[in-house]
């Protein structure tokens, strides 16, 4: 049959099935107040983000645009609206703008390192399981036993100040447990009656992972990628607090670092530090809820524990 026959072609079943799937995720997680209200928080500073060329002029993070202007020091909200000025005349709402523009791409970008090297490891060696997953297991384990921290800081040190070799340090200390994670799910699944099917029908191990592993464990992996985000922020908070942040782009643990070297809780100067700190607050706030949201729906064991 044709549609020049007047006759409509044949629905797919596997779209009609991954639709009604997607309107039930939808349904579902709009439907937990703390995922929505994630949400809402996190598209804020997104749109914040982007739209920083519009709300907060960049030539308010140049110290001689702003001594030309005679910009003064430390000027509090209501002299220099709206978040008043810091110790180099720079504008506080500029860095706090722009700031959140650098601290959001570390994060989402060193998460995805952080997901890809997890879940790859973690599905090769759940699925392939003997010699492979025993090799893979303890390269693991030897990375959980180096605390991480320290680690990133070696690392960082040693390869310079530069938000790329941020991403880099924390996305490759801290796939660990996205990859213990993923294995045991892998490992439950591959025993599911449906595996047994594509392996006696001669399915190769490509596309059982492609199309009966993975679909069964991305809900895990998504969840587990939204939890990471807010360590991935927090770590790249922690590396600027310790002075190994990149010096020439404004983030807010940059902010933060700067506003306690220069005195700002002495001159109590809160509208320096107090903005980075709530945006930081708020932004791993939003992706705790978002993951914890979407956990639930992901495995629905966890609605009774929380």
């Amino acid at each position: 049959m044709t549609v020049a026959d007047g006759t409509a072609r044949p629905r797919n079943p596997a779209w009609d099935r991954r639709r009604t799937a997607l309107r039930s995720f939808t349904r579902e997680f709009w439907a937990s107040r703390p995922g929505r209200y994630g949400l809402l928080i996190l598209l804020a500073f997104v749109v914040l983000a982007l739209a920083a060329p519009l709300v907060a002029d960049r030539s308010g993070l140049d110290t001689a645009v702003a001594r030309a202007n005679d910009v003064p020091q430390w000027a509090s909200p209501s002299e220099y609206p709206p978040l008043g000025t810091d110790y180099l005349r720079r504008s506080v709402w500029a860095q706090f703008v722009w700031g959140s523009r650098v601290s959001l791409f570390v994060g989402l970008a060193a998460t995805v390192v952080t997901i890809a090297l997890g879940s790859v490891i973690g599905v090769v060696s759940g699925f392939l399981g003997g010699r492979t997953d025993a090799v893979l297991m303890r390269f693991t384990e030897w990375f959980l036993v180096i605390p991480f921290l320290p680690l990133a800081i070696v690392l960082a040190s040693v390869l310079g100040r530069s938000v790329w070799n941020i991403i880099f340090v924390i996305g490759v200390t801290s796939w660990p447990a996205t990859a213990r994670l993923v294995r045991a799910q892998v490992l439950t699944v591959k025993q599911r009656l449906f595996v047994d099917r594509a392996r006696s029908l001669g399915a190769s191990r490509t596309h059982i992972v492609y199309r009966h592993i993975m679909p069964n464990v991305s809900g895990l992996i998504l969840a587990n990628a939204t939890l990471a985000v807010p360590i991935s922020i927090l770590t790249e908070t922690t590396l600027s607090f310790l002075g190994l942040g990149d010096p020439q782009r404004p983030s807010w643990g940059k902010t933060l670092v700067e506003a306690f070297e220069n005195g700002a809780i002495t001159l109590r100067a809160w509208w320096y530090f107090v903005p980075a700190g709530v945006g930081i607050l708020l932004v791993v706030l939003a992706f705790t809820l978002i993951g914890q949201t979407l956990e639930q729906i992901a495995d629905p064991r966890l609605k009774g524990r929380r």
